[in-house]
């Protein structure tokens, strides 16, 4: 069977993984009267290179909460880990924010006798700030330190962004200033780490804002951070970009083409925390910085602005920046969900109309939803208390049109709203409805290897 050809196949053999060894073990042997043929029917690997090959795959499937489960079948297969695989298993866990797993492979492999490289304190301090756990990525610079492990600049901007997940502006500033000492000059993610560390500081205040406008002014004249040319080679080889290795907002989005100028991160990280920090004032301060830049607006830049309307309640400068965009650019589909989501806020009448026009104009131009955006959109529409529950409707039609299913989340919410228009209990809607989130409670039960940041 070639690798991972029937990926249910390779989870119900993990999750039934543990069960099969108990079995085994009571009988002396793995596989109680199996046969070779069968036992090689049924197992997905067989040496470390194909288990390599599993760790990737689970990794670029986005199925990063069964790489533990994985690695626990190559150990009862008696295959032997080497420090690639460590490697695999701990990007594996970054990309998935899976914080426990990583420092359960970091384990694993010092009880091996292999002892975690620069780069891999890299990504292990990179899922610190995915996790927004800055304690751990301290701990992680004190042990780096006590085995003589020699920080990079990729180590300084990772710990300064890590850091910055969780708003502690006072140990962002002791990063820069140990760069510094380190004679390294800031560059513009280390801007962006720091315009981050701000938009997390509670409360936000008048200084925020003034801060992040100072930041991005400052950036423009940004150095190099100094490093020798095989600094990033490890990244490259795990397809690991600068974004998601530093936890950039732009990160899921930077390796599509024409979304994200590079050139532009700076002003991505600002505008993306005046839509967190919903301040529709230094968004348009950023705007007019932008534009003076000789910059025009790149996808990411008129997905933020809009959602930074949208969420301050102004929906017609939402739709100015959504027409001059489109008037101009071909829209990726992520342009009209965000418009569209924003758009029912409040369920307002205007806003639902627009929403529901909305979806429908991206229907027309062959823009199909998948799971992400399908579920956005549900969980948005599903808060509607009055009406036809006509967008909530619609949304999952389509989905279920093109057999893509939502999240748990949005089909329980989609059921609730559902249940509380006293549809009758037989309606064949309702039934369906039914059925699938039963089916997906089942599915994302408790697992053999549960984790908090799952």
């Amino acid at each position: 069977m070639s690798l991972l050809s029937n990926s249910l196949l390779l989870q119900g053999r993990l999750r039934h993984a543990a069960a099969s060894a108990v079995a085994a073990a009571a009988m002396g042997r793995r596989g109680v009267a199996t046969s070779t043929e069968e036992y090689n029917r049924r197992n997905y690997a067989k040496n470390i290179s194909e288990y390599n090959t599993v760790f990737g795959s689970l990794t670029a499937q986005r199925r990063h909460y069964l790489l533990r489960d994985a690695y626990d079948d190559m150990m009862l297969d008696g295959v032997q880990p080497v420090r690639d695989t460590f490697h695999n298993l701990i990007v594996g866990a970054m990309k998935g924010s899976r914080l426990q797993d990583a420092f359960y492979f970091r384990d694993q492999m010092k009880e091996m006798g292999l002892q975690p490289d620069v780069n891999l304190y890299n990504f292990l301090i990179s899922t610190c700030g995915k996790s927004k756990n800055s304690d751990a990525a301290i701990m992680l610079l004190e042990e780096m330190k006590a085995h003589g492990v020699k920080l990079k600049g990729e180590t300084y901007v990772c710990l300064l962004n890590a850091l910055a997940a969780t708003g502690r502006t006072d140990q962002v500033y002791a990063i820069v200033r140990d760069m510094t000492a380190a004679g390294l000059g800031l560059n513009k993610f280390c801007y962006a780490g720091l315009i981050t560390a701000f938009k997390n500081k509670a409360p936000t205040t008048e200084e925020t804002m003034t801060k992040i406008v100072e930041f991005v002014q400052q950036s423009k004249g940004w150095k190099n951070v100094e490093r020798v040319s095989k600094d990033s080679s490890e990244n490259i080889m795990m397809n690991v970009s600068e974004e998601e290795l530093y936890n950039l907002p732009t990160a899921e989005y930077v390796h599509r083409q024409a979304f994200v100028y590079k050139q532009m991160t700076i002003y991505h990280v600002a505008i993306h925390a005046c839509a967190d920090l919903k301040s529709k004032e230094t968004l348009e301060v950023l705007l007019d910085m932008l534009i003076k830049d000789g910059f025009t607006y790149d996808a990411f830049i008129a997905m933020q602005a809009m959602r930074c309307y949208l969420q301050c309640g102004d929906i017609d400068s939402a739709v100015k920046i959504f027409e001059e965009y489109t008037s101009s650019k071909s829209p990726p589909a992520e342009l009209y969900v965000t418009l569209a989501e924003g758009a029912m806020i409040g369920h307002t009448p205007r806003g639902m109309q627009l929403a529901q026009e909305t979806i429908e104009k991206m229907t027309s131009r062959n823009f199909f939803l998948n799971a992400r955006m399908g579920t956005d959109l549900l969980l948005a529409a599903s808060g509607e208390k009055t009406g036809g529950y006509t967008i909530a409707n619609y949304v999952w039609d389509l989905m279920q049109n093109r057999r893509i299913t939502p999240s748990l989340p949005a089909v329980e919410a989609y059921y609730k709203g559902l249940k509380e228009r006293e549809i009758p209990s037989d309606d064949p809607r309702l039934m369906n409805v039914s059925r699938v989130l039963d089916n997906l409670s089942i599915r994302f039960g408790p697992r053999r290897n549960s984790n908090a940041q799952a």
